[in-house]
């Protein structure tokens, strides 16, 4: 019984200790950092935590006395680690996506599903389109997220003002076929996209979600967009 009762105790001591040190890292490096921390982690290598804030991820020691900016590899696998943990750490609920200000294309049956955000002068994304335009059986849904310019908002607004947005916007991302200038539709769903996209911390376009909420920033091969898509499927 003594044993039991030592052990017990010396279980929820450990526990306590390190629920103690994540909270008095997550208070130093938010010092240190400057914003607020999301969560702290044991990372499992060279006794390090990860400390995920403002979108990104770090390292630090117990004692946050240095702070370590990069991908952690791991020795064995060779696997990106910090890759890894970033698409968990940033997935979404993709039903909770605002689907109705997205572009919406269906293909074949349309089963599998996947969200991009996009803005129509980014060549990553230009070289997406005709990636994407070997998919079948999917539902894609473009969102319009102008980030670079304010042509990008221009073109963004005019391609959804036009009757067929989804023909608007191959045409320009594959043909280089400008949209009409016409702006004078309810453009507040770029605006919230773009809100939006600030809310989910994307810095870049394109960005993809998947079924299961994961994320996948940039011009993703086919190879792998359809690997990812038949998984979630």
């Amino acid at each position: 019984m003594l044993k039991k009762m030592l052990s017990l105790t010396l279980a929820m001591a450990c526990a306590s200790l390190a629920v103690a040190d994540e909270a008095d890292i997550r208070k130093a490096m938010e010092a240190k950092l400057g914003t607020k921390v999301e969560s702290v982690t044991k990372s499992g290598y060279l006794g390090l935590y990860e400390v995920f804030a403002d979108g990104n991820i770090v390292y630090t020691d117990e004692k946050a006395t240095a702070i370590i900016v990069g991908p952690l590899i791991d020795g064995k696998t060779m696997k990106n680690v910090t890759e890894e943990r970033m698409r968990k750490l940033t997935a979404i609920r993709f039903n909770e996506l605002p689907l109705d200000r997205a572009i919406k294309q269906v293909r074949g049956d349309g089963k599998r599903v996947l969200a991009t955000f996009e803005d129509p002068n980014c060549g990553y994304c230009k070289r997406l389109a005709k990636e994407m335009l070997k998919l079948d059986n999917v539902t894609i849904y473009t969102f319009l997220l102008p980030i670079l310019s304010e042509d990008s908002v221009r073109k963004s607004r005019q391609i959804w003002c036009t009757a067929d947005r989804a023909k608007t916007w191959n045409d320009w991302m594959l043909d280089g076929k400008a949209p009409a200038g016409r702006e004078d539709c309810d453009t507040s769903a770029i605006t919230k996209n773009q809100e939006f996209g600030r809310k989910l911390n994307i810095s870049g376009t394109p960005t993809l979600f998947f079924g299961d909420g994961e994320r996948i920033p940039g011009a993703v091969p086919l190879a792998r967009i359809e690997q990812k898509l038949n998984q979630v499927k």
